[in-house]
């Protein structure tokens, strides 16, 4: 299909549908001046505030206001992280915490009004970017999603409203092609709001077997599924031939974990899709595999198809888009354009006609390096825009490798001679690869922020590499006996050992320790866990069979003598081959643990989005052990993104050296900092309440206040 093709028909009536939204008033929540409606600001992503209360010239004045001490952990627990965008509405903060409880705060004090604990008794938390709000009359909702339950919560009251849905809940299993009973499907960034539709897209495994990621609006009112979205085409649809007959009877992912923005007055959601499953071998999905990794805009009344434009054919990368498109207009041979910005992990920019999905720079079709893997077919070119230039490092040599030590040295460049490595787009191979930008970007799920009068993009970027290792899984990871015990170790080292590593001690607290599990948690919570996911990882039903999770338990919890797992194996029927990547999400790194790249490992780049050109780009973050004394900054891994103000301000944090900062958004340079009690893994907001503009953000957990907090910051009284 073409890149960029737009659906005509229809749109005379996006026309009606226009003069509808202007004739009536509609549902969705208008925002104003002072708030913080929506994640990331507004329906169109911007992550930008027009408050200039707090400026450059005073805003190394602002302090700690207030601080929210959630309540959800005991003291002792393990720390959680927060991904959540606090949103304000009429005075009111609405956020989640790390452990799902939804709070609604005093803007101005930060005194609690009420909590909402979403889980119910034993079900395991998730990550969770936020909720959202809508409204109609007086009836005033907060949408949230836990589990795997969309939920309508009184925005006054914090009680479910039981007309919405069964009981105030809608199941997300349902409706989408698997059985209910066997998956979990459920949502890391909140739904957008479109009139009375709240359209969501799903948080699902990336390993073989995961269900499908389609796109779905359910009235806000009663809980009514209104449309659907086949990301997976069915016979007849656009996109079909792009895939094998039946894949869309057994392929999985292409799902908005990302999240998706809304043109109010065009009608249109314009949503960013991950990989198809599995992310790293594509053996059974010949084709360039629409719609993955693309961006895809529909009309947001009936789910019709509008045009898409895929920045990835047939990945094997786990390039998925990994933010919400950022909504914009820039100014390009002395005309306004509408259109829409999307960053992505492999570091490009692409920006779109938001009518017609064209791009607006220049995109060659080039060819890349072909696959090795058995029966992998890898789409023989990719997308490369020409501008704008890409905003972290996509190719690396032997100059670029790091020295902390002659032996750490040494390892790393023997490494690097013995892999395969052709640059950007060199696909998995069993000799091992190189992947940079890897597999958490480039870019992540924070996004970027847009400055309306600069038409300034704000990035984050990260400069990373990881060696992806592939080998049969179930050859590489055989049963040394037949015990269930030794089952679940299989399984645990196929799906777990990745991230929480092969002597279960994790990388906290993104991926906690699961050494002496037992202590911490009841069988029947970790089962849960394994089944519907918790915190970073995704949840595991229908991916691994009954069998599977008693023995991976089993495992868990240092049950050795259990018994013979003759009902994990296999009935005797050949399986296909399934090569797995399991090294993925871990920074290559020499035999001290050092990065084995040079830094900057971590920056912030403007990019003006009218010119294509980068005003300035900064290291972002500092690894104070391994910077050089008096050299520049060494950068860190983040995830969370930019917040810009009308006072020329550039709010961020999100990296291990618990920092929040401040930038003059035209230079770069740094105009104010303060330590956190904790690192920070979500986006800043801003609001005006009583005459005061406050900047706030999500606070990971300690171990004094493990639940974590929010942090309000203002400029002192006078």
């Amino acid at each position: 299909m073409k890149q960029g093709r737009a659906n005509k028909s229809g749109h005379a009536l996006l026309a009606v549908l226009v003069l509808v939204g202007f004739v009536f008033s509609c549902s969705e929540r208008k925002t104003e001046s002072g708030e913080w409606s929506s994640y990331k600001a507004d329906p169109k992503s911007t992550s930008y505030s027009s408050l200039d209360q707090i400026n450059l010239s005073n805003v190394s004045q602002l302090e700690n206001i207030w601080t929210f001490q959630m309540s959800d952990l005991e003291t002792g627990s393990d720390p959680v992280s927060s991904q959540s965008n606090p949103i304000i509405v009429d005075g009111v903060m609405y956020a989640n915490s790390g452990k799902q409880t939804v709070y609604a705060i005093d803007a101005a004090t930060g005194k609690e009004i009420w909590a909402f604990k979403s889980l119910k008794e034993g079900m395991p938390s998730a990550a969770s970017r936020g909720v959202t709000y809508w409204e109609s009359g007086d009836d005033k909702r907060i949408f949230y999603s836990s589990g795997n339950d969309l939920m309508a919560i009184d925005a006054k009251t914090g009680k479910l409203i039981s007309s919405f849905g069964t009981e105030g809940r809608v199941n997300l299993n349902e409706g989408v092609r698997d059985d209910p009973k066997n998956i979990s499907v459920t949502l890391t960034t909140p739904g957008r709001i479109y009139k009375d539709l709240i359209i969501i897209g799903s948080r699902l495994p990336d390993f073989y077997g995961a269900p499908p990621g389609y796109i779905r609006a359910y009235n806000c009112k009663t809980g009514e599924l209104v449309w659907t979205f086949h990301t997976i085409p069915h016979p007849g649809e656009p996109g079909y031939e792009t895939w094998p007959p039946d894949a869309y009877k057994y392929a999985g992912g292409v799902n908005s974990w990302a999240g998706m923005s809304i043109d109010m007055e065009r009608g249109m959601v314009f949503i960013a899709l991950g990989s198809p499953s599995y992310d790293f071998y594509g053996a059974d999905r010949k084709g360039e595999n629409l719609y993955g990794n693309s961006v895809l805009a529909l009309d947001a009344a009936t789910g019709q198809y509008k045009w898409h434009f895929q920045t990835v054919h047939h990945d094997v990368w786990d390039y998925d888009l990994p933010s919400p498109p950022n909504l914009v207009t820039i100014k390009k041979d002395g005309k306004a354009i509408d259109a829409v910005a999307q960053i992505t992990k492999h570091g490009f920019v692409f920006v779109l006609d938001r009518d017609t999905g064209e791009s607006l720079f220049p995109v060659e079709e080039r060819p890349v390096p072909k696959s090795n893997l058995p029966g992998e077919e890898t789409w023989p070119t990719q997308p490369f825009p020409l501008k704008p230039a890409p905003f972290v490092k996509q190719s690396m040599t032997e100059e670029d490798l790091s020295f902390y030590s002659e032996e750490d040295y040494k390892a790393i460049l023997q490494q690097f001679r013995s892999i395969r490595y052709e640059g950007l787009f060199t696909p998995p191979d069993l000799k091992g690869t190189l992947s940079l930008p890897a597999t958490r970007g480039g870019a992540n799920w924070g996004g970027a922020a847009f400055d309306p009068n600069s038409t300034y993009l704000y990035i984050r970027g990260n400069n990373l590499p990881e060696i992806q290792t592939i080998v049969d899984i179930d050859k590489h990871f055989a049963a040394r006996d037949n015990s269930i015990f030794e089952a679940g170790r299989v399984v645990y080292n196929q799906h777990c050992a990745t991230c929480h590593g092969d002597q279960k001690q994790g990388i906290p607290p993104t991926f906690p320790s699961l050494v002496g599990l037992k202590d911490k948690m009841p069988e029947s919570e970790a089962l849960n866990k394994v089944k519907m996911g918790g915190g970073a990882m995704p949840g595991y039903a229908g991916v691994l069979t009954d069998a599977e999770q008693t023995a991976i338990i089993a495992f868990l919890y240092d049950k050795v003598d259990q018994g013979s797992a003759s009902s994990v194996e296999n009935s005797g029927e050949e399986k296909p081959i399934r090569y797995g990547n399991i090294t993925a999400y871990r920074t290559w790194a020499g035999p001290s643990g050092n990065p084995a790249m040079k830094g900057p490992w971590g920056t912030l780049s403007a990019l003006n989005l009218s010119t294509g050109e980068y005003e300035w780009q900064i290291p972002l973050g500092n690894d104070e052990k391994l910077q050089e004394p008096g050299g520049p900054l060494t950068g860190l891994l983040g995830r969370s993104g930019p917040m810009v103000t009308a006072g020329g301000l550039v709010f961020i944090s999100g990296s291990e050296d618990k920092k929040l900062w401040a930038f003059d958004a035209k230079t770069g340079k740094m105009v104010w900092e303060t330590a956190l009690p904790a690192a920070n893994n979500a986006n800043v907001c801003t609001y005006f309440v009583n005459g005061k503009q406050y900047v706030a953000l999500s606070v990971g957990g300690t171990k004094e206040n493990p639940s974590g907090s929010i942090m309000a910051f203002a400029l002192p009284d006078k």
